[in-house]
């Protein structure tokens, strides 16, 4: 009797409930609209589970969703905008715009996407910058780098001698990303000539016009070795092309206003008697390339100066 009643409860509640579903089943079409809503990283790891996964990951509609909104008006901007634009499919276009920056505006910006996140990033030229006496070939001139030294842009800021060290730049925060943390840096070369750069300090400063929190710290664009009380200073990193790279500060971009982030990076004047910098001999020491979102007397400062807007982990 007990038996016959296990047996009647058993067809009611059927057959074994299983834990967990086979997702592989589902059509290409909706595997494509799941793994458009994850990261550009996990659709590529995405590729491996299966077939079906692999051609869903790697289909049109899951990258283009990638890709920033107005990437072709962007990609349009540049000289370049045709071998872009005429790419097999939606991923060749957002790894090459990830691996292979593109000149805009006539070459005063270089355009690339976080290869990580899809996010926008910029390097503005020395030409989008405020540069105090850059129009006086006696403190700056306007000169082309061999190709051995690398520079993103056809033509660089070198600093020849100045006594007071003062770049600055704004940028609208229409053209980024929105809801996402940025930092700018300056990247530059210093020549083995150059002076007045060993251990002062700099006065770096970015922030947003709009009420945004501005950003402000001391940095030393010379290779030297911290005293115990400045090591809260930033210091610059060797990167892999042979530039130095300084971060100069930190902005949240959080987007649907047309607002303006204010860059800017000076000498830190704390009295005393003012020295030049620059070259102390013939050669120049400093250039600025850009100042990049990815910058006294000075001397021998050879700065691509790249202020170069790059994005943070949020």
């Amino acid at each position: 009797m007990m038996e016959k009643e296990r047996e009647g409860e058993g067809e009611r509640n059927g057959p074994p409930l299983t834990l967990g579903a086979d997702i592989s089943v589902l059509p290409e079409g909706c595997i494509s609209d799941i793994v458009s809503l994850t990261t550009p990283k996990d659709a590529c790891t995405a590729c491996a589970v299966s077939p079906i996964f692999r051609a869903a990951a790697e289909s049109n509609a899951v990258w283009e969703r990638f890709l920033p909104s107005d990437y072709q008006a962007i990609i349009a901007r540049s000289s370049s905008s045709s071998e872009s634009l005429n790419l097999c499919s939606k991923k060749q276009i957002y790894l090459s715009l990830s691996d292979k920056p593109i000149l805009i505006d006539d070459s005063k910006k270089s355009f690339f996407l976080d290869k990580s996140s899809g996010k926008k990033c910029y390097l503005l030229s020395a030409r989008e910058l405020s540069i105090i006496w850059g129009g006086t070939s006696q403190y700056w001139r306007w000169i082309s780098l061999p190709e051995a030294e690398a520079s993103r842009f056809p033509e660089v800021a070198e600093l020849n001698v100045v006594w007071w060290f003062d770049i600055g730049g704004k940028m609208s925060t229409s053209i980024l990303s929105p809801k996402t943390h940025y930092a700018a840096y300056l990247v530059y070369k210093l020549r083995s000539t150059a002076s007045g750069f060993g251990g002062r300090p700099f006065k770096a400063s970015v922030g947003t016009v709009g009420g945004g929190e501005i950003h402000e710290q001391t940095v030393h664009l010379g290779l030297i070795v911290m005293e115990p009380n400045q090591q809260h200073t930033s210091r610059p990193k060797q990167r892999k092309d042979g530039w130095l790279e300084i971060g100069l500060g930190q902005f949240f971009n959080e987007g649907g206003e047309d607002d303006e982030v204010h860059f800017r990076l000076m000498e830190a004047n704390k009295g005393g008697g003012t020295k030049p910098v620059g070259d102390s001999t013939t050669s120049k020491s400093i250039f600025l390339e850009l100042l990049s979102l990815i910058s006294g007397v000075y001397v021998g400062l050879m700065m691509e100066m790249l202020l170069y807007f790059k994005t943070l982990s949020t």
